[in-house]
């Protein structure tokens, strides 16, 4: 029998875009919570984030969207608004990512929404939050990432700050909604009451900037420009081979006197710039510059083997394309694949590996108003009703209809 999850049960009403808010709901429903994904008559914005595609559907969409059903709905509309309200009477748990006030203009503020069902979670996930002089600024990743000082520590000495590669800031303030939203559950487990989640990006983004926060509050300094250095210990960074690099973390001291027997290097314990981890960190550079004119004798791979029946901490830089192939990524079950109306897709898997309730990819993301019908209908909708709403364009047409007359 398959397992849904932790959290089967638990109905999820998903108000958002871009990928804090759905890696929010996509999390909660890979540990098997029901997510219905209220989208506008055009369409969650990342459905236009092209290319790629797979399947003639936007990468990026397919990303943060999995395990979830799709209704298209017109919120601006008396219609679309009574539709929303019938919703929320059935849902645990409501997530929107809209600009401070926009759900007040629905109808459905957390005010409006406790009174038609006081046991919901109600999370609002905004740039800023709800409070403060910068609450109405619009965010998005890279905004936040610079504000909360995050970006600043992403750079090299006298070179600019670089951005990462995926969007951490929207992925760190869509996890910690989670944390929320699952502390808030339990809660009402124990007293019955919902409660407003008021979640800001900066807040969570702000507060991972944890010892280098700390560091600055210690002595009153910037942190240092290190790149991929460590702020704290050393030799802790990436470092050049003959073919490449390699990144490497030698965090104590028996690791370090390890490292410099298997380079043939032991010269470098007896040297006084190098004796403890202070000295280390005080003279990186010079550091740096030792081990990598000897590792430069070394090939990635063969580096990387050494390092690695040492028992030191060691990994080449693998590119997307290497990590995919990668025998612990396939052993793991990290890439899933399965079928959808647009095609077959390949998609990552879950990182919920509990003993007895796993987390699963069990839908496909869904195309635009997907589900509308069958969620309209299990809210008491008949199909003339159903109908009627679809040709005065209250919800979208039937996506599956479309497909087969096409």
């Amino acid at each position: 029998m398959e397992t849904r999850g932790p959290l089967q049960g638990i109905k999820v009403l998903d108000l958002t875009q871009a990928m804090a808010g759905p890696m929010a709901t996509m999390t909660l429903g890979d540990l098997g919570a029901e997510i219905i994904k209220v989208e506008p008559l055009t369409g969650d914005q990342t459905r236009a984030w092209a290319p790629p595609y797979m399947d003639k559907m936007s990468s990026y969409y397919l990303s943060a969207n999995r395990n979830k059903k799709s209704i298209a709905i017109d919120l601006k509309g008396y219609d679309g608004q009574e539709i929303l309200k019938k919703l929320v009477l059935k849902s645990d748990v409501l997530i929107e990512n809209f600009r401070p006030g926009t759900m007040q203009k629905f109808g459905l503020q957390y005010e409006e929404a406790r009174k038609l069902n006081s046991r919901m979670i109600y999370c609002s996930l905004s740039g800023y939050g709800q409070t403060g002089p910068s609450s109405e600024w619009p965010g998005y990743d890279l905004t936040v990432l610079s504000y909360s000082g995050l970006l600043s520590l992403n750079a090299e000495e006298e070179r600019p700050p670089i951005k990462f590669g995926v969007p951490i800031a929207d992925i760190t303030a869509g996890l910690f909604s989670d944390i929320a939203i699952l502390a808030a559950l339990h809660h009402r487990d124990s007293t019955g009451e919902g409660q407003f989640i008021d979640m800001s990006m900066l807040d969570a983004n702000f507060s991972i900037l944890t010892h280098q926060a700390m560091g600055y509050l210690s002595t009153g300094k910037n942190p240092r420009h290190l790149g991929s250095a460590h702020s704290n210990i050393a030799p802790y960074q990436v470092f050049q081979t003959a073919d490449g690099y390699i990144a490497m973390a030698v965090g104590t001291e028996k690791l370090w006197k390890m490292l410099c027997r298997i380079i043939g290097r032991e010269d470098l314990t007896k040297n006084p710039l190098f004796l403890t981890n202070v000295e280390r960190v005080k003279n990186r550079e010079k550091l740096a510059g030792e081990i990598n004119r000897t590792f430069s004798a070394f090939k990635t791979q063969d580096l990387f083997q050494l390092l690695l029946n040492s028992g030191i901490p060691a990994a080449p830089i693998n590119t997307v394309e290497q990590v995919m192939k990668a025998p612990q990524i396939r052993d793991r079950k990290m890439l899933v694949e399965m079928e959808a109306p647009y095609g077959r897709i390949t998609t990552l898997g879950t990182p919920f590996k509990l003993s007895s309730t796993p987390g699963s990819v069990r839908l496909h993301p869904p195309m635009l108003g997907e589900n509308t019908s069958e969620i309209l209908h299990d809210l008491g909708y008949t199909d003339d009703e159903i109908a009627d709403l679809m040709n005065r364009d209250a919800v979208n047409r039937d996506v599956n209809r479309d497909m087969k007359e096409g």
